[in-house]
């Protein structure tokens, strides 16, 4: 129905609890990575993003899809990593995997943390507009309590990644 290059809509067929076949329509979409990149056990890195189909900017985690066909998730994190935050980790570790909306998109986004983080450079793409920022950790749960981070693929790191370091939301 519609190719772009991130993602294609596809129209399948599949049949209903009553026998009667039904056209439903897909997102079928390569998959993402979202990185959460540890400055040390306080602080993290954060986006500021602005979002052109919101009309606003987001606090996000650094994230991106996987670019080549049959690209390793890991270096995906990795690379989206450096190119948002202009900074490369020394160790990436694999933290969860979700579908952000099942219903219409087969999307699966997985989670990695990034440690021993060193400076290089930000290499964004000409639509992207990314401030980054430090951020203390409790602050970051706190934007997520209060409503201040609204990114799903974000809150979900964050809470995922709270729940493993003992510290919960």
């Amino acid at each position: 129905m519609f190719k772009s290059r991130k993602f294609e809509v596809v129209r399948r067929m599949c049949e209903g609890r009553d026998g009667v076949p039904r056209a439903i329509d897909i997102v079928v979409h390569p998959g993402a990575v979202v990185v959460l990149p540890l400055v040390d056990d306080r602080r993290c890195l954060m986006l500021r993003q602005w979002r052109h189909a919101l009309q606003k900017e987001l606090w996000e985690l650094p994230a991106g899809t996987l670019d080549v066909p049959g690209e390793a998730p890991e270096v995906a994190a990795a690379r989206e990593l450096e190119e948002e935050t202009g900074y490369a980790a020394g160790a990436i570790r694999y933290l969860c995997e979700f579908y952000p909306s099942p219903g219409i998109l087969t999307e699966l986004i997985r989670a990695y943390v990034a440690t021993d983080l060193r400076v290089t450079e930000q290499h964004l793409e000409a639509t992207e507009r990314i401030t980054v920022e430090m951020v203390q950790l409790a602050d970051a749960m706190k934007m997520v309590r209060d409503g201040r981070i609204t990114d799903g693929k974000t809150i979900i790191t964050l809470c995922r990644w709270g729940m493993e370091a003992g510290g919960g939301i």
